[in-house]
């Protein structure tokens, strides 16, 4: 991760610092971990991120929403079509005053969930111990009830890609976010199906049909043949002639052999080579591994 960090703030010209938990801290701890990293004594408010969440990030917005209420914390909230799964944020549609947070509710009360986007002043590193502490039950709640918190619904599309398949559907939000608003990012031609991402440096051969959602890395080797559907082809990745693939994440620099057939949520490790004509049936293959059997059932190969 630290080494990741590094390449890419290389790419970015900006520096990243890292601050390293050596035990769970939780949502909140951290922060209180890194508070000589987040408060410069300029009062300036900063942004906390969760990195499981792909969504837009309308951050300019939010700073000006967090200046016109003048509250300690703004708080991007999402709108969900069944929010009993949920913890749900109930707020004041006018205002954005956040005004409880109610843990799975049985019956409705609102339909806004939190998308894990805040936007804080330095003073709520006093109101976080050096523990481990969750943010949304045990400091949003106190700082709600002070009425210092406020909500802005996020615009656009919102997924937690915490799980495979969630990863996938994320997937699909955000390349039809392109459709929209970057057009020119995607992939086209007659071997292209809906919404495809192809890095420049990837190599596709002869007679692919490639998509609906489809990404496929940095120096990939599609052969020909291949179909690919609703997955993520990670970096350094190669899919060997008449191979196909959908609904699938491939890690970084594994093989696909030729008339491999991987589906059902397949998610493979880094340095992963599945064998010609073997199928996988929603395997979850860990690194560094050959497989030469096939996979019929959904299992995890350590």
């Amino acid at each position: 991760m630290v080494g990741f960090t590094e390449q890419f703030g290389a790419l970015l010209g900006i520096k990243i610092t890292c601050s390293q938990e050596f035990e769970p801290m939780g949502t909140a701890g951290p922060l209180a971990l890194a508070r000589d990293k987040l408060d410069d004594g300029s009062g300036k408010p900063f942004f906390v991120l969760n990195s499981d969440v792909i969504s837009e990030y309308p951050l300019q917005k939010m700073i000006d929403f967090h200046k016109y209420h003048g509250g300690e914390v703004s708080i991007m909230v999402t709108k969900v079509d069944e929010p009993s799964k949920y913890g749900v944020v109930v707020l004041d549609e006018k205002t954005g005053e956040v005004q409880r947070f109610v843990e799975k509710p049985k019956s409705f009360v609102g339909n806004k969930i939190n998308a894990g986007i805040y936007l804080l002043n330095p003073t709520v590193l006093d109101k976080i111990e050096m523990r481990p502490t969750s943010i949304e039950k045990e400091i949003f709640p106190k700082i709600a009830k002070e009425r210092n918190l406020f909500a802005m619904v996020l615009p656009g599309f919102w997924m937690d890609v915490g799980q495979p398949r969630d990863y996938i559907t994320g997937l699909k939000l955000y390349l039809g976010s392109l459709r929209t608003k970057a057009p020119d990012k995607l992939a086209a031609g007659v071997n292209i199906v809906g919404n495809v991402l192809i890095d420049k440096s990837a190599a596709i051969g002869a007679g692919c049909l490639i998509g609906p959602d489809v990404s496929i890395g940095q120096n990939c080797v599609i052969e020909d043949g291949v179909r690919l559907s609703h997955c993520a082809i990670m970096q350094g990745a190669r899919v060997k002639k008449h191979a196909c693939i959908s609904g699938a994440i491939i890690g970084w620099h594994s093989t696909i052999g030729q008339w491999a057939r991987v589906e059902n949520m397949t998610v493979l490790g880094e340095d992963v080579h599945l064998s010609d004509e073997v199928y996988s049936n929603g395997g979850i293959v860990l690194p560094h591994k050959e497989i030469k059997n096939s996979i019929v059932k959904p299992e995890i190969v350590m």
